[in-house]
């Protein structure tokens, strides 16, 4: 538990450049894995010109799960999407820029795959919304919370892009 809230902070005030920088949590779900999409979705956050500080390729255990998606626990489908998300490998990432969590939401697409935007990655590979391909933190607050719960804080690499100069002001 200490760990977690230790995590947590760490990535709430860690400073480059003297800016704190936002990030999201990202994961590729295990339709999307099988699908081969880790590759081609990483790529479309990489060429907006968000960075890659963390990923890992895991098998999430339940109890990871059930700690992920808590505010869903008492709801009738949380047991299957427990279930549904340790059923294979799941890719699951951190990436960092300004305005990451909002962006990355927007990119992502609707949760209903038939509400979503073409071009946008649900709108472009999923079908249905118990198969929806990734997950994206829907808030800066969450995504803390999420990368504490997949990540310590010394998977999180600190690094400058050679190319960061050209897309922040």
């Amino acid at each position: 538990m200490l760990s977690t809230l230790l995590s947590v902070f760490a990535n709430m005030f860690s400073v480059i450049g003297g800016q704190v920088p936002e990030r999201s949590f990202v994961a590729v779900k295990p339709d999307g894995v099988q699908r081969a999409l880790c590759g081609p979705i990483l790529q479309r956050f990489e060429k907006k010109g968000f960075k890659l500080v963390a990923c890992k390729f895991i098998y999430p255990t339940k109890e990871l799960l059930e700690a992920h998606y808590a505010e869903h626990k008492g709801k009738s489908f949380f047991d299957k999407l427990v279930a549904y998300m340790s059923s294979g490998p799941v890719f699951a990432m951190v990436l960092e820029g300004e305005g990451v969590v909002q962006m990355c939401r927007q990119m992502i697409g609707a949760t209903k795959p038939q509400e979503s935007m073409l071009r946008t990655i649900r709108g472009d590979y999923a079908i249905e919304m118990g198969r929806n391909i990734v997950h994206g933190s829907d808030s800066v607050t969450s995504a803390n919370h999420e990368i504490s719960l997949w990540f310590s804080s010394d998977e999180l690499i600190s690094w400058e892009s050679a190319t960061e100069h050209l897309r922040y002001e």
